[in-house]
């Protein structure tokens, strides 16, 4: 039985309001004796988590390093091992594009690459701006390849997604190609690479886009290479409103949170600027929803960049706006991340995240601050990620009892 089929009979709505706080990639290992989080100075956090329920959740499994969708799944309440999602669908959703069962939606990265081998996986991290134009170039020579219709949508930054539209539905393992991003700079980009029989229809294009790409923008500066990442159709995955009865909204910047929130049924509208101007807008829409999830992410590009100091002060300035979302007194506030991204290790890892539950039905007073070691001695101990969301129906009124 998953999570769903059983909370589903016990369901129950009430006026409470719940707000979800992702500080995407919070957790970290320690940087001469401290983490990010020990070393970051937020006495708001702090003093919210004396109050809290805390402890450290697993996103996936002991051991497990997560990508940003399973990461985001867990918390969200399905469980990853059952919802296995590429990046390209959601990135391809959160940037508007439609997706059919004729499709496969990829994420890509602008890249360097000189003689080749790729001397940065990110472009440098182009502004949107530049990105933006880059993309347009590749949508006005690249629409066809082998009868395959493709679109492009551009991203933040170094991200863009495109969509490949087949003339025939594809088989459900189509999209079943590894990365063609190494993950590491020093290495030459790996060739489409098909896992299986349906996914041989698929690489040759990917093969021929990656090409066409190239020969566009040999001459650019940075962004002269494209790479392929989360290859992904369109997957099969109950309504959030349905399996937990909340009406979601999502408040999120970058495009793949927003996708990822689609594809489970919440509401996603586009949105930029700050963490400040997120909030903002969750205030202006706080009588419209009973469920709120607010993507905060700069905290992990800080981590993926391994800058220590950036990545505590990104903690520290979500700190200063804190005391806005308390003013809203929500029924439950919940704080923590889909995965760690200790700067030490400049990527995503498998330790346990940090998780604060507050409402008035906690033990509270366990630990002293909002830190990896502090959170250890709370009254959540280490759980999986997936349980958080039946945690935050119960502590606001929703779930009946279980059973005579």
């Amino acid at each position: 039985m998953n999570m769903q089929t059983l909370i589903q009979p016990l369901i129950q709505r009430n006026a409470a309001k719940i707000v979800f706080v992702v500080l995407d990639g919070v957790g970290g290992l320690p940087v001469n004796n401290r983490t990010e989080l020990e070393a970051a100075e937020k006495p708001n956090l702090d003093a919210l988590a004396r109050k809290s329920a805390c402890g450290l959740h697993l996103p996936v499994a002991y051991g497990i390093t997560p990508g940003s969708g399973p990461g985001h799944l867990g918390i969200f309440g399905y469980d990853p091992l059952d919802y296995q999602i590429g990046r390209g669908i959601l990135e391809a959703l959160g940037l508007g594009l439609e997706v059919k069962k004729t499709d496969v939606a990829v994420r890509c990265n602008y890249a360097t690459i000189k003689d080749g081998i790729i001397t940065d996986r990110r472009a440098g991290r182009i502004p949107t701006e530049q990105s933006g134009k880059l993309t347009g170039k590749l949508q006005k020579d690249i629409k066809n390849i082998d009868g395959v219709e493709i679109i492009f949508a551009a991203g933040m930054e170094h991200r863009f997604a495109v969509r490949l539209r087949f003339p025939d539905a594809l088989e459900p393992d189509a999209a079943m190609i590894p990365d063609t991003d190494p993950q590491k700079e020093g290495k030459a980009p790996l060739p489409p690479i098909p896992l299986s029989k349906s996914a041989e229809k698929v690489t040759p294009v990917i093969a021929k886009l990656i090409e066409a790409a190239h020969n566009l923008l040999k001459n650019e500066e940075k962004a002269n290479f494209i790479l392929t990442r989360g290859f992904s159709g369109l997957p099969h995955i109950p309504a959030f409103q349905e399996a937990f009865g909340l009406k979601a909204l999502a408040i999120a910047t970058y495009p793949m949170y927003r996708g990822l929130a689609k594809l489970v049924g919440m509401e996603a509208p586009a949105i930029e600027g700050s963490v400040e101007d997120e909030i903002g807008f969750l205030r202006q829409r706080y009588n419209d929803y009973d469920f709120f999830f607010l993507h905060v992410k700069k905290i992990d590009s800080y981590g993926e960049d391994g800058n220590f100091e950036g990545k505590a002060a990104r903690i520290e300035e979500f700190d200063k706006l804190l005391p806005q979302l308390l003013e809203l007194r929500p029924d439950v506030l919940i704080i923590t991340g889909d995965h760690s991204t200790p700067s030490l290790i400049k990527g995503h890892s498998w330790h346990p995240v940090p998780v604060m539950i507050n409402s008035p039905y906690v033990l509270g007073d366990t630990c002293s601050s909002f830190t990896e070691r502090e959170c250890l001695k709370g009254e959540l101990g280490i759980f999986p990620a997936v349980n958080i969301l039946p945690l935050a129906l119960a502590n606001a009124g929703r779930l009946k009892k279980f059973g005579a």
